[in-house]
């Protein structure tokens, strides 16, 4: 058997690895082997390797992660975005436009128009991603869009209870969605998810905990959409059950933050969706002073947040949610892989899967520095250039 190809990254500008230890260097180079990372160091002590690639004074990041994205989809809703911006508040029931057009769509359809959005993702860096449904709300549409969404990654959630369709009521929903809808999709999914927003038309605390009990059950990781749209049960419920993330934590107590830091559960923060509704920022500061762990992720829907770029998140975060650059960073690459539960990515420590992203700058500051530059010169994912 031919020994694995190995790639040494040399003449790295700044390397910001991810690892705790040794979490920023300068002057130093990275070798892969296969699909890992076998070596980080000075690069004066650098190993040989088959292929060099010269970094040239530039940057190397790990690949972003991800945690929170809802790519299987069709139809538009820049209508929606419009009405918005000339003033109308955000509602949730526009999900229901997103349905309709979802319900349409071939799974050919489907499939084309999530490879485009996939592509996106790489090209500006994302080398993991998690994908949900919810755009269905029929057994047959959950279940297939989850079988699209697991053609794209392993990291693919059952979003069944995202509204409550119309013609049903609320509790006889909960009982489809944990009874024949998470039979069917199950088999696709690593993880439940629950819109837990009773005062804004969505799941109560009850109905809530019924949906990722369930999928608990049948062997899925809980992760909830919680305090999005004003206070409510959802991070309470998040920490109760031990999911990996509370997501959005827009509204947030003393108490709810003292519940994440106490139970371990990542806060993840979607900018995205506050700027394209003009709704106030999650203090990232708070929770970072709290001792909580933070990921920022795009939540690239047709609705709330139709971005694909963890740059433009990073900006954000930096801008408008008290997070210095460096956090920033380190949340949309270490953090969204811990709200994932996975310590092979959003690093670039030896043993880590080999995603790596270089910049068009000296150092990972210019993401935030420069924000709506193309700054992605190479994508990197398992050791072969991607883009």
């Amino acid at each position: 058997m031919r020994p694995a190809r190995s790639v040494l990254f040399d003449r790295i500008g700044l390397l910001y690895t991810g690892d705790p230890e040794h979490e920023e260097l300068a002057g130093a180079a990275l070798v892969a082997e296969g699909e890992r990372v076998a070596w980080v160091g000075p690069a004066a002590h650098a190993p040989a390797a088959d292929l060099r690639v010269d970094a040239d004074g530039r940057a190397v990041i790990p690949g972003f992660v991800d945690s929170h994205t809802h790519l299987v989809f069709a139809g538009d809703r820049a209508a929606e975005f419009a009405a918005r911006m000339a003033g109308e508040p955000y509602r949730a029931g526009g999900i229901r436009t997103t349905v309709a057009a979802t319900r349409a769509a071939t799974d050919a359809r489907l499939t084309e128009h999530t490879a485009r959005l996939v592509a996106e993702l790489l090209a500006q860096g994302t080398t993991t991603f998690e994908i949900k449904s919810g755009y269905g709300l029929t057994v047959d549409d959950e279940r297939r869009i989850l079988r699209v969404a697991r053609a794209f990654t392993p990291e693919t959630t059952f979003l069944g209870a995202h509204v409550v369709p119309e013609g049903i009521s609320a509790d006889d929903y909960v009982a489809l969605v944990t009874g024949p809808m998470l039979d069917a999709c199950a088999p696709y999914a690593r993880w439940v998810d629950v819109f837990c927003e009773p005062e804004h038309g969505a799941f109560d605390a009850d109905q809530a905990r019924a949906v990722l009990s369930a999928g608990i059950r049948a062997g899925l990781g809980a992760r909830v959409h919680a305090n999005q749209l004003g206070p409510g049960p959802g991070v309470r419920l998040a920490c109760e059950l031990g999911a990996a993330s509370a997501d959005h934590c827009t509204h947030l107590s003393d108490a709810d933050v003292a519940a994440l830091a106490d139970a371990g559960v990542v806060a993840t923060l979607l900018p995205g969706a506050e700027f394209a509704t003009r709704s106030p920022y999650p203090d990232a500061r708070r929770l970072l002073r709290a001792g909580v762990t933070v990921a920022l992720a795009t939540d690239c829907n047709p609705g709330s947040s139709y971005t694909s770029s963890m740059a433009f998140c990073v900006a954000l975060a930096v801008r408008e949610m008290g997070m210095t650059p460096l956090e920033a960073v380190r949340a949309a690459t270490r953090g969204g892989a811990a709200a994932l539960r996975r310590d092979d990515v959003g690093t670039l420590r030896p043993g880590a899967r080999a995603d790596l992203v270089l910049l068009n700058a000296p150092s990972h500051v210019h993401l935030a520095y420069r924000p709506g530059v193309p700054l992605v010169a190479q994508v990197w994912r398992g050791g072969a250039r991607v883009a």
